[in-house]
């Protein structure tokens, strides 16, 4: 089979209607909703640590670079770092949802807007 019929016979499989792919989680079979075990997990109350929290910001600040990559990830590392700070109100759950909607965007090519 050549290059071209590989095309065609994907082009025409009943499958395939040109569209995205399906979403990665759903796709896998994985149910994205986080499990129970992870929502009683964040109802725990994470102590004030401010040597983890000042390490955490601090690893944010050397991996932020120029791509948006390196952006993204120390967003998310200064939301963790938020777990540690008694003046901020977040959940490990929170930050998961929020992460997990980041990329959905990213993958998707942006906020149609």
């Amino acid at each position: 089979m050549t290059g071209g019929e590989e095309r065609e016979e994907r082009r025409n499989d009943p499958g395939d209607d040109g569209e995205t792919p399906a979403d990665p989680l759903e796709a896998a079979g994985v149910d994205p909703v986080v499990p129970e075990s992870a929502t009683d997990a964040a109802g725990e109350a994470f102590a004030d640590d401010a040597e983890v929290r000042e390490f955490l910001r601090e690893v944010a600040d050397d991996v932020r670079g120029d791509s948006s990559e390196s952006k993204q990830l120390s967003a998310v590392l200064y939301r963790v770092s938020d777990l540690y700070d008694p003046d901020e109100s977040t959940s490990p759950e929170e930050i998961y949802l929020n992460v997990r909607h980041i990329m959905r965007i990213k993958e998707q090519g942006g906020i149609e807007r």
